[in-house]
């Protein structure tokens, strides 16, 4: 299936852009004043891109420590199989809520997690579930993260 591709983004969306990834809750008249455009501009251009695809969600950022997952861990992992059907169960079987993000990759591994949890216990019985009871798993590595010293989702926007 062939992908659609995204419509140019002009000078304005990428300020608009800048103001929305630093924080999404910005009235449209402050965003206007900084990139001189209408609060209605500003609000056409995002429905646009909102619709486009381009701005894929709004959400909260929420601190681990302050919902009691104040573990984070990096799960590399090595299918047993990986015909495509095989890795499209994977990929299903990886989505899971407590799966924060999931990533298919080349190189050794065929998928990286992060995985946020309260405590290495709760990581234990995660882990048997996800991949010691799993038999497409051929095996796993995990590495507990000391410290986040740069967590973002932001896109760097030239």
């Amino acid at each position: 299936m062939p992908v659609t591709p995204l419509p140019p983004l002009d000078d304005f969306d990428l300020a608009i852009l800048k103001h929305l990834q630093r924080d999404n809750t910005m009235a449209l008249r402050m965003i206007g004043e900084q990139v001189n455009l209408s609060t209605a501009a500003v609000q056409r251009r995002i429905k646009r891109m909102e619709q486009s695809g381009t701005i894929s969600a709004n959400t909260a950022v929420v601190s681990q420590e302050a919902v009691g997952k104040p573990i984070t861990i990096l799960v590399e992992v090595h299918a047993e199989r990986t015909h495509i059907e095989d890795l499209d169960v994977l990929k299903t079987q990886m989505s899971i809520p407590q799966v924060q993000q999931c990533y298919y990759v080349t190189g050794d591994a065929d998928f990286m997690l992060v995985i946020v949890v309260e405590t290495m216990k709760a990581y234990e019985s995660l882990a048997r579930q996800l991949f010691y009871e799993n038999r497409n798993i051929k095996w796993f590595r995990s590495i507990v993260v000391m410290d986040r010293v740069k967590v973002s989702l932001d896109v760097p926007l030239s």
